[in-house]
């Protein structure tokens, strides 16, 4: 019963890549809306049926194995190193995250994906539902985290319910400017790379000033500013 419940999962792990690569390529080609479930289903000699079985939507099936940032920026605070604090490992992970995103505009397949995104405004409506979903996973991420400090030398919030999601916000926000302001760039001919390279250190100095000022703008533990709020509701 093992080996024929093995052989189901790989006949289904491989019927769902196969939709998948055909629909993608399809994709590429014909533009996202000018392509069908049905013409998926035709080329990859499936059913209709099922390509429904493994892809709720057709913007379920572009996204598809292209949108794991989705998940990563909570699961960097989530899957931090001891010692480190959630902030100084999304930091960390933003910047790589954001050099990624723009050094691999070299790749001709990355710059077709980008190229078949923007062309609709349906995968760009979609696209902007799942960053309101990574925002909302890092927001949980960070309550969780801050919910249960450790040593990390980061101050706790005093109010992690409402600092979660505004930090979330906010630090999302800067990271998709600069990213889609510099893809712009690079679509007028600049080289990926050297555009990379550029909103590194501009990221880092960014990021690096947020979380410095974390206590200021987020509400997180900070005894000058909580006394002297305590001298003024005093007078």
């Amino acid at each position: 019963m093992s080996d024929l419940g093995d052989r189901r999962a790989q006949k289904k792990a491989q019927t769902r890549e196969l939709v998948r690569t055909t629909a993608h390529r399809l994709f590429a080609e014909r533009g996202f809306d000018s392509v069908t479930i049905a013409d998926v289903a035709r080329e990859a000699d499936v059913a209709v049926q099922t390509v429904f079985n493994h892809f709720a939507t057709k913007e379920d099936l572009f996204f598809d194995g292209r949108a794991p940032w989705v998940q990563g920026v909570a699961d960097a605070v989530r899957h931090r190193a001891p010692g480190v604090g959630p902030l100084s490992a999304l930091r960390a992970h933003l910047l790589e995250f954001m050099t990624l995103q723009l050094s691999s505009l070299t790749c001709p397949d990355e710059r077709c994906y980008r190229e078949t995104l923007e062309a609709s405004e349906t995968l760009r409506t979609y696209e902007r539902t799942l960053v309101f979903e990574a925002e909302h996973r890092l927001s949980d991420a960070l309550l969780d985290a801050w919910r249960t400090p450790v040593e990390d030398g980061e101050p706790t919030p005093v109010d992690p319910a409402i600092t979660a999601p505004l930090t979330a916000a906010i630090w999302l926000a800067a990271v998709r400017v600069l990213i889609v302001e510099n893809r712009l760039r690079v679509a007028e001919g600049l080289e990926p790379t050297e555009v990379a390279c550029t909103v590194e250190v501009l990221g880092d100095r960014l990021l690096g000033y947020m979380q410095a000022r974390s206590g200021t703008f987020h509400g997180l533990v900070d005894r000058s500013l909580t006394g002297a709020t305590e001298d003024r509701r005093a007078v």
